[in-house]
């Protein structure tokens, strides 16, 4: 890669690495602490024909979350999560706040959580610009708590290059808001380890101590990486990449894209005790085959 296009891009080499992780420079309590974050990550799941395939490849018992689309409703989500509790998996739909009609249907979702032993659900505003009753994450939270639920855990989104909408400090307020009903944050997906940093610490300055999941993509191809990112908003990295796809072409590993380098990055994050940092939330794109064999080798790797 030429100068420029590294200046126009701090942290590129993460994002389009050839090299195979290099974990000789890191402390051994960092390495452990990489090796705990990928023992037991979250799959995040599309509720696409292909994913009860693709499920197949994960791990006995593994956590799965499951997206909520605006072409598929919000009933697709939570079917496809009992039909995966019923495999075995421990299931937490996205319960998107814009995709929700109105309170009856609300109604209806937290009974079938609760009939179906799910105890865990994921809570976000939704990317769709038409809403019903509720407008943002906050105020489904709201109602889910006045029509009261079985629900023992309920994560949040975080936003570590902002949001590709809303304003940094309404996006602070808004997750203060939240925190009564709040067990943990996931991160939104992000490749650069400084900026993921950076937004942990901006979390602990402001007083909120939420265990936080990073979510980092995992095994995809190039196009499909791209597309996604700038979609859900995802900053410079992925505009940088959507106008220099030859370029990128050249640089990502056969195959496409591998997180290896993105998680060398954030290893003294993970081993931060006061970042306080759960685990790995991984964005799978349904391609859990590649991504769970790249995950093996890279703890492999760590031995």
């Amino acid at each position: 890669m030429d100068a420029g296009a590294q200046g126009l891009l701090p942290g590129l080499g993460y994002l389009m690495s050839t090299r195979a992780p290099k974990t000789t420079g890191l402390h051994p309590v960092e390495i452990e602490a990489i090796r705990s974050a990928l023992q037991t990550p979250k799959y995040e799941l599309i509720p696409l024909k292909n994913v009860l395939d693709q499920s197949a490849f994960l791990p006995d018992g593994a956590t799965v979350s499951v997206t909520a689309s605006p072409q598929k409703g919000m009933m697709a989500t939570i079917e496809l999560s009992i039909e995966l509790k019923n495999r075995g998996f421990e299931a937490i739909p996205h319960l998107s706040a814009r995709l929700t009609v109105d309170r009856s249907e609300l109604e209806e979702i937290l009974s079938r959580l609760d009939q179906a032993g799910i105890r865990k659900a994921f809570v976000v505003g939704g990317d769709a610009e038409d809403h019903g009753e509720f407008f943002d994450g906050l105020a489904l939270l709201t109602a889910m708590e006045e029509i009261g639920h079985g629900l023992t855990e309920i994560g949040v989104p975080g936003y570590p290059e902002g949001h590709h909408i809303v304003d940094v400090p309404t996006i602070t307020k808004a997750l203060e808001d939240k925190l009564p009903f709040t067990s943990y944050i996931t991160s939104q997906m992000c490749f650069l380890p400084d900026a993921i940093s950076e937004w942990v610490r901006g979390l602990r300055e402001s007083g909120i101590g939420l265990g936080v999941y990073v979510g980092i993509p995992g095994v995809a191809e190039l196009t499909k990486l791209i597309s996604l990112s700038m979609r859900i908003g995802v900053g410079p990295s992925a505009r940088f990449l959507s106008k220099n796809k030859s370029l990128a072409g050249r640089l990502v590993r056969p195959g496409g894209y591998s997180p290896d380098d993105l998680i060398i990055g954030l290893a003294p994050l993970l081993a931060d005790s006061v970042a306080n940092i759960a685990g790995f939330h991984v964005y799978t794109f349904n391609r859990v085959e590649s991504t769970e064999k790249w995950r093996r080798e890279m703890l492999e790797s760590l031995d």
